[in-house]
């Protein structure tokens, strides 16, 4: 079975050694020239050239054409594909994927909206390619991915929602959007519909920070197990700070701290922290799984 995702995933090399992801790479354009996200630039290389622009990036999902290229070079060598992809509420990548299978008919390719994004997006792929290897069957890495839908969450905050609202992605956060100016969001994404939530507001960046930690303890008892990340846009002393607070409120195995993939920094702008994570027990089936206590 062969895995396929897209750039919009962030994963280390770390995690997916020895594993078999293809990866379709999502576009932004910056000052006219275009970039292959995770391909032409890496986050670095990114948010210094987003510091010497005084324009803002916009993104492009892979076509049906870039879709059905991987597809048909994959089947050629094995014809039982899983497409899992950024949430469909958050990007067209989807219904590119959806499209293009419909034109490999000698393919069997099985679309899956992962409703995630970024490490949550990355997690999935890494899980489903470790389940793949291991020799599970279609079905059963689908009802994996199905779980890790809705008990693996992602929320983050940034110092400006200038990004975000250029982009159109927080249109539907009409609170949000009236207090725009001098705070710092706290977001989410529904797991439900892949779309963004508005979870609150803070002042300073170390408030929303320690706002981020009680929102996760809402969810979840002080001390409980879970696997979690960090990851950043260009801002790793918050990451750092972030990763302090919910070590000292949870028993965590925890992934690298790292940087978004630049696609998404493009909507979100430089300052970005998130955090990731979802009970342990939840991956204590996933074949050769190296995050575990």
């Amino acid at each position: 079975m062969q895995i396929v995702g897209d750039t919009c995933a962030d994963l280390f090399p770390g995690q997916v050694e020895g594993l078999d992801i293809t990866l379709v790479p999502l576009t932004f354009t910056l000052d006219g020239k275009v970039y292959r996200s995770g391909v032409d630039i890496d986050s670095e290389g990114f948010y210094r050239l987003l510091g010497q622009s005084r324009g803002f990036p916009t993104t492009s999902q892979p076509s049906v054409g870039d879709f059905v290229e991987v597809y048909r070079r994959l089947a050629a060598k094995d014809p039982t594909i899983l497409s899992i992809h950024i949430a469909s509420a958050l990007s067209g990548t989807y219904n590119s994927a959806v499209a293009a299978a419909e034109l490999v008919p000698e393919a069997d390719i099985t679309v899956y909206d992962s409703k995630k994004v970024s490490g949550p997006l990355g997690w999935m792929l890494e899980a489903a390619a470790r389940a793949a290897k291991a020799g599970w069957d279609k079905e059963r890495i689908l009802a994996l991915l199905q779980r890790m839908t809705a008990e693996t969450y992602f929320i983050f905050t940034v110092p400006s929602l200038k990004y975000l609202i250029h982009g159109g992605r927080i249109s539907h956060l009409k609170g949000l959007l009236a207090t725009a100016f001098g705070i710092k969001p706290l977001i989410g994404v529904d797991n439900s519909t892949g779309a963004l939530t508005q979870e609150g507001q803070a002042r300073t960046m170390r408030a929303a920070l320690q706002a981020m930690v009680v929102h996760m303890s809402r969810q979840y008892a002080p001390g409980t197990a879970l696997r979690t990340q960090v990851l950043h846009g260009d801002n790793l002393e918050s990451a750092q700070m972030l990763h302090e607070m919910i070590d000292r409120q949870f028993d965590c195995v925890w992934m690298p701290i790292g940087a978004i993939a630049p696609v998404l920094g493009a909507h979100t702008g430089p300052g970005l922290v998130g955090a990731f994570y979802g009970p342990l027990s939840l991956f204590a089936d996933i074949p050769g799984n190296p995050w575990h206590k």
